[in-house]
């Protein structure tokens, strides 16, 4: 579902009845799979970017598509162009977040209240996912607070990232986010050399690719030490390279994961239409 701001208010009452009082009662795995999951796509209006990248909303378009099929999932589309007063509240009622916004670090302590209810999201064992520049900072006063609820960060001003052609390798083939999963020829823009959470161990490297004649992690599941799961994907610059299967099935598996929902071994069904996949004739 994708919201106005005018219909938002109508239907967040309904929205936060749920809240998570089952995932509170019983944080079971059985439990979790039983119970309606309630995940957040929060994107934003266009950045200034070139047209076709960074396109939050209609990718978060795309991932809804993918997700509503799933039984006993629901998702809510919101742009979160600045004041989002209504964003802490919609927190409350989300088992999930995924953010696609720009400059997503600072994003996230733009409002005490905001970063506030990320914690208390995350403190409940909520999912939370984030996507290429929703990951970023250009300051480094911003990374620790993103790191320790995302596990890694593009962030500061020795930040890097680089436009490459290049084939994906699947670092951890064993883990579910990855069932399905291939290796990719694509051309993006990845950040790398991320700072990532400690202890190491808690970082599952699942994507990588070469840059400059090194591996670089630019896909990652995070163990949080509150029990919950985080993940996050560097890539998705160009909004095309939504046309491949293995992106879709990444972000939506990703997702999935995060709250607790089991992961076919070859995959979710992504299947989309290819009308879904053109951008708006909105000009820029």
């Amino acid at each position: 579902m994708e919201l106005t701001k005018q219909a938002l208010y109508t239907i967040l009452a309904t929205f936060l009845v749920f809240g998570n009082s089952d995932l509170l009662a019983d944080g079971s795995d059985e439990a979790s799979n039983k119970s309606v999951k309630r995940i957040l796509l929060i994107g934003q209006s266009p950045d200034g970017h070139p047209r076709a990248t960074h396109e939050y909303i209609p990718a978060a378009r795309l991932l809804a598509e993918c997700l509503n099929r799933i039984e006993q999932t629901q998702t809510l589309i919101v742009n979160a162009d600045e004041p989002w007063k209504e964003g802490p509240e919609l927190l409350d009622g989300a088992d999930a977040a995924v953010v696609f916004v720009s400059e997503g670090a600072k994003w996230l302590r733009n409002d005490r209240s905001r970063l506030a209810a990320f914690q208390a999201l995350a403190k409940r064992r909520g999912g939370l996912v984030c996507l290429h520049w929703g990951m970023g900072t250009k300051k480094a006063k911003n990374i620790a607070d993103f790191v320790a609820l995302f596990g890694g960060c593009h962030g500061g001003p020795d930040r890097k990232y680089k436009v490459v052609d290049v084939t994906t390798r699947i670092v951890s083939p064993g883990h579910p986010i990855v069932n399905g999963v291939g290796p990719l020829k694509i051309r993006d823009e990845f950040y790398y050399t991320l700072k990532f959470a400690k202890p190491q161990q808690s970082i599952s490297p699942l994507v990588q690719v070469p840059i400059d004649g090194k591996l670089h992690t630019v896909g990652w599941a995070f163990q949080r030490p509150d029990g919950g799961k985080s993940f996050g994907f560097s890539g998705c610059h160009f909004h095309e390279n939504w046309k491949h299967t293995e992106y879709r099935r990444l972000a939506v598996q990703a997702i999935l994961w995060s709250v607790g929902r089991p992961i076919p071994k070859d995959g979710v069904d992504v299947t989309v239409n290819e009308k879904l996949l053109a951008l708006p004739p909105k000009a820029r």
